[in-house]
């Protein structure tokens, strides 16, 4: 090799292995290691014990993670043991008057004879019809309510129940827990509680469970259209007969619903 290839040959990289690292002190910060200009000039046991009087950190989201865990670890706690369930959906809205409120407490009524606890979302309408019947026949009426701004809280008709902050908290108890499902007429809150326990089943998210459409002619439209249009147009799989009932039966409906318990 010539003296001037020699001139040009790169430095070798540094061979030092010490601990000591180029970039300068570490500091530790739990699991985190930071260096140079990323050392803080706090820390955290400082920072824990400061009189400060912001409670901005109240809505950081790593704070929020640990509300979401509690709410998981408190609903799990709470119906680890309920035994056999089957969940009521169905509208806020029913008045006591209507043929639908009368149908909704005559299911939680017979599942409850059936020694199977009935699970709602507490509130007025459907739910409290459900929760009714069950608690009057001296069966597990369960309310898994949500934080809402019109929301009166649980109906007086639970014998145990928690309030949500979190739909999708809310939402994992009712797939957790039941073993089938009645859907009421209802809005976009029992459109959702079933499209969302449907594709559960249907992508085999969650063990197969009976969901029964209570009221035959409220119902059959929407599945006219999924079963045309949107089947048709690929969008979904046909729907598993033996997934689905539509019905305008209650005792049909519970004796369906009870046999995924």
């Amino acid at each position: 090799m010539s003296q001037s290839d020699a001139t040009h040959t790169p430095a070798a990289e540094p061979t030092d292995m010490s601990s000591e690292s180029p970039l300068g002190d570490t500091y530790h910060r739990g699991p985190v290691i930071l260096r140079g200009p990323m050392i803080p000039h706090d820390n955290t046991t400082a920072n824990l014990l400061q009189a400060d009087q912001s409670t901005e950190w109240l809505h950081m989201d790593p704070w929020r993670v640990l509300r979401i865990q509690s709410e998981f670890v408190d609903g799990f706690g709470a119906l680890a043991e309920l035994g056999p369930a089957v969940s009521i959906f169905g509208s806020a809205r029913t008045p006591r008057t209507d043929p639908d409120y009368k149908a909704a407490r005559r299911m939680g009524r017979g599942l409850a004879e059936r020694g199977i606890a009935v699970i709602t979302g507490g509130g007025p309408g459907i739910m409290e019809a459900a929760n009714r019947g069950a608690a009057l026949a001296g069966g597990k009426s369960v309310g898994l309510g949500i934080e809402l701004p019109h929301e009166q809280g649980l109906n007086q008709w639970v014998n145990l129940g928690m309030s949500f902050r979190y739909f999708f908290v809310r939402k994992t108890m009712f797939a957790k827990y039941s073993s089938g499902v009645i859907v009421c007429p209802g809005g976009f809150g029992t459109l959702d509680e079933m499209f969302e326990i449907l594709t559960l089943v249907q992508t085999h998210k969650t063990t197969k469970m009976p969901i029964v459409l209570y009221g035959k002619a409220y119902w059959q439209g929407l599945f006219d259209w999924l079963e045309g249009p949107v089947q048709e147009h690929g969008m979904i799989s046909a729907l598993d007969p033996s997934l689905v009932l539509l019905t305008d039966d209650v005792d049909e409906a519970v004796a369906t619903a009870a046999s995924g318990c």
